[in-house]
């Protein structure tokens, strides 16, 4: 008798990739964003919001707190009616951005309830930066195993230092800071392309911030926040992605609706590997001829503008297929190589070294099998490696890829690939997160 059904990812290899990809909107601007809804009774419209379920779920969120959602990619968010301050632990566990809503909370309501964050496990990604910061603004924090519990009368402006650039403590700052009382100071603020998002569109709606893209950002409060319209930017990290795939099975690929200085380090990594690389006005071309080898090219992720940690264990799946030994240090997160373990069940030579350092001996045949896809990013390094593999491979707990990517199965299948979205029974295999 079948089991139960989950969704996978069904992926023959040996296909080329050619043709153009539109890139969504990035996830990771847009929970924010949608986030400081709560800081305005007036409508916030935001356009070119990806659709992918953790947007859905910050839309539940928004509207078990007492507001409004309306539409997809163009979404309407009215937040007038809200009146809880309390994020319900089954909407909250199911990813790591439901943190950012404390700031927002604490600005709107003054308190804010909420579980502690669930998402991705690649280590501990520390939020006492985020409750150091809003203890330094007047806020009193509570924490427990399970939840999070802020309260402050009135928040007042501050001078916060982060220890390390932090992107969700310097949105959560942001957040707080634009309504509290005088000027907040961040040091060593993140400078992602989806925090300075965040803060052009919280300027839009009324809020005084300047140095956006530094390390130092300024908030002058002001009393009130008013509606406005804004256009997430494009997602760099799924435009990273796509470069990525296409220098490692070959071919030629045009990623459209993207700023291709988003992903400088990146694309200077390509080049050294020896993928080809033209950048347009909001566009970029990377491609790879058959007959070229891959060169090994030694990387470390940082912070922006560093190397996305987010795209390391692409680039690892990437230089499976060079041709030598590639060092891969990962600075930002301390649990980030869970998929050692599921490219090593496809042919990959790779050791670990200490919990920073990866090493791959490529090149590397790989084979098709069937897979656990452990977290989002983990699940894009196997669909890259699963187009260079021989065979056919079954990649399961596709849900976490549906998370972070809008339609990755057809926009690959759309320039080449042979990829199909299944739904399977389950089978006893490497376990997953039950949330990320």
């Amino acid at each position: 008798m079948a089991g139960n059904q989950q969704r996978a990812l069904r992926i023959t290899g040996g296909a080329q990739l050619a043709g153009s990809v539109c890139i969504s909107g990035s996830k990771n601007a847009a929970l924010p964003e949608m986030a400081a809804a709560l800081l305005t009774k007036e409508t916030i419209r935001l356009n070119n919001v990806p659709r992918v379920s953790d947007t859905v779920v910050m839309a539940e969120i928004l509207t078990y707190l007492g507001g409004t959602s309306q539409g997809e990619g163009n979404v309407s968010l009215g937040m007038a009616g809200a009146r809880a301050s309390e994020v319900p632990a089954d909407l909250g566990r199911r990813m790591r951005a439901t943190i950012v809503l404390l700031g927002a909370l604490l600005g709107r309501f003054g308190r804010a309830r909420l579980p502690r964050p669930g998402g991705d496990d690649i280590g501990a990604r520390r939020v006492e930066q985020h409750l150091r910061g809003l203890r330094q603004m007047g806020a009193h924090v509570v924490e427990t195993d399970t939840e999070i519990i802020a309260e402050a009368e009135r928040l007042r402006g501050a001078r916060i230092v982060f220890d390390l650039p932090t992107v969700t403590g310097t949105e959560n700052i942001l957040l707080a800071a634009v309504l509290a009382e005088g000027r907040t100071e961040i040091f060593n603020a993140a400078r992602e392309p989806h925090v300075q998002d965040l803060s052009r569109l919280l300027v839009k709606m009324g809020a005084r911030i300047e140095g956006i893209g530094s390390e130092r950002l300024v908030v002058d409060g002001v009393r009130d926040l008013g509606g406005a319209e804004h256009t997430v930017i494009a997602d760099y990290l799924e435009a990273g992605t796509y470069a990525l795939a296409v220098a490692a099975t070959g071919g030629e690929l045009r990623l459209d609706c993207s700023r291709p200085e988003d992903l400088n380090m990146v694309l200077l990594k390509l080049e050294q590997a020896g993928a080809h690389v033209e950048v347009g006005d909001g566009w970029f071309r990377v491609g790879r001829q058959a007959k070229t080898r891959l060169r090994p090219n030694d990387m470390s992720t940082w912070t922006f503008p560093g190397f996305p940690t987010d795209l390391q264990a692409q680039y690892m799946a990437l230089m499976t297929q060079a041709d030598g030994k590639t060092v891969i240090s990962e600075y930002v997160h301390e649990n980030r190589f869970q998929h050692v373990a599921q490219l090593a069940k496809m042919g990959a030579g790779i050791t670990v070294e200490g919990r920073l350092h990866a090493v791959v001996h490529g090149p590397c045949r790989l084979h098709g099998t069937d897979l656990a896809i452990p977290d989002i990013r983990s699940g894009a390094a196997l669909v890259i490696a699963a187009m260079c593999a021989q065979g056919e491979s079954l990649l399961r707990n596709s849900w976490h890829v549906e998370r972070g990517y809008e339609d990755m199965a057809g926009k690959l299948e759309s320039v080449g690939a042979q990829i199909e979205s299944v739904t399977v029974d389950e089978e006893s295999g490497p376990s997953s997160n039950i949330y990320e």
